[in-house]
């Protein structure tokens, strides 16, 4: 309810990260094992005095229990929490001063790692385990913090790690990972001056968008709200796809909207038309075999509620689909969905601006802007089987 804060499990990361893009294996014989932790290094170019703090949190993958790993990458598990949330321990790890670096260790985790600029995150414990910033409510303890945070895995078959806006445009940084063979991949640095202009695209974009940025009282611009959490705030409009999703809606109730969802299995298709409101999808043997409700904004922008997505072989593979469509406004412009060119996105007047604006100021044009951004290979990830370090380098805001 407005005016209390309202806090979320931060264990769903790992869940959300997993389902994204990991598929967990067995390392190949000809792969070295990972070891139980690997060196990440931080260096800190974003021409700020502010002191900063690290956080390294998560899930152990041995043993499923949540908790924090300290800078040898030891961890510990987070103790009970109570109801209203309680403080939890301290976990933060001073990081780097401007202009330098410094190396932790982290272990064999499916998590977040935090950082903030000047003032240490507040973090509480639930009964049902950690708990994290939701700073689209203005009474959340963490809303006047400059922070941001990248998400991880490490497990047996290697690293993944990514730079996300799937939450929020913040403190701007990029990952990287030293493969096994010497090579480094990077991938979250903005072009130059990219960092502004985000800001600056949010703010000429008619229609509301400019709502998203959440500035502190001393002038600060601290983020942007990705769209969903703006409507959750109220400081975007409910309707704000509704116009598209009408005209998606009207299309293909007199044509056929085909999906093919695997890269890998291109027989594998399903046909889409709506009817009596509902758009019905089929198998090539005329078979329903998902049905989807007319989505409003909320569940575009979510990839939720009326387009949620099971970790399944058919209904979520679709919606995976027709989210990433909606908010790159390509379903009316091609049938054939996915269409995975970036040079159709975001050509509707009317689309997830929020997104486009993301991927405009990347450096490789990669982002995780929506949760499925990684439909056609579009999201800012790096993995490598047998990482022997990874990298967190927090950028210039100019």
């Amino acid at each position: 309810m407005p005016g209390k804060p309202r806090w979320r499990a931060l264990a769903v990361a790992a869940a959300t990260l997993a389902a994204s893009f990991l598929t967990f294996g067995t390392p190949s014989r000809a792969e070295a094992a990972v070891p139980a932790t690997i060196p990440l290094k931080i260096t800190n170019n974003s021409g700020r005095s502010d002191p900063v703090y690290i956080y390294d949190l998560g899930t152990l993958l041995s043993t499923g229990q949540q908790g924090w790993a300290d800078a040898n990458g030891t961890f510990h598990a987070w103790p009970g929490g109570g109801n209203p949330p309680t403080p939890a321990p301290d976990a933060s790890i001073a990081g780097p001063a401007n202009g330098q670096s410094k190396t932790i260790r982290i272990p064999k985790f499916s998590g977040r790692l935090y950082f903030s600029y000047g003032q240490k995150l507040d973090f509480r414990l639930t009964t049902g385990g950690l708990v994290q910033p939701a700073v689209q409510n203005p009474s959340d303890p963490n809303r006047n913090i400059l922070f941001n945070w990248s998400e991880y895995t490490l497990n047996d078959s290697g690293l993944w790690i990514n730079s996300t806006q799937v939450d929020m445009f913040s403190a701007p940084y990029a990952v990287g990972v030293q493969a096994g063979d010497g090579s480094t991949k990077t991938t979250g640095h903005l072009k130059p001056g990219g960092y502004n202009g985000f800001f600056n695209a949010l703010r000429a974009q008619s229609g509301g968008w400019a709502g998203l940025i959440q500035t502190r009282s001393d002038g600060t611009v601290l983020r942007a709200l990705a769209p969903g959490h703006g409507i959750e705030a109220g400081a975007l409009p409910a309707t704000v796809m509704d116009d598209y999703i009408n005209r998606v809606w009207q299309k293909y109730s007199s044509s056929t909207l085909t999906v093919t969802p695997f890269t890998d299995q291109p027989g594998t298709k399903y046909y889409g038309r709506v009817s009596g409101g509902v758009m019905n999808f089929t198998n090539g043997s005329g078979a329903v075999v998902t049905s989807f409700q007319k989505p409003d904004s909320d569940s575009v922008f979510g990839c939720y509620k009326r387009l949620d997505a099971p970790n399944d072989l058919v209904r979520g593979p679709i919606s995976r689909t027709l989210c990433a469509g909606f908010n790159r406004s390509t379903l009316l412009a091609n049938p054939n969905q996915p269409d995975t060119s970036s040079a159709g996105f975001y050509q509707d007047g009317v689309t997830n601006h929020y997104a486009r604006a993301v991927h405009a100021q990347m450096a490789d044009g990669k982002a995780y802007a929506f949760a499925f951004d990684d439909v056609g290979n579009h999201e800012s990830l790096v993995h490598d089987g047998s990482p022997q370090q990874a990298y967190v380098t927090l950028d210039p805001f100019s």
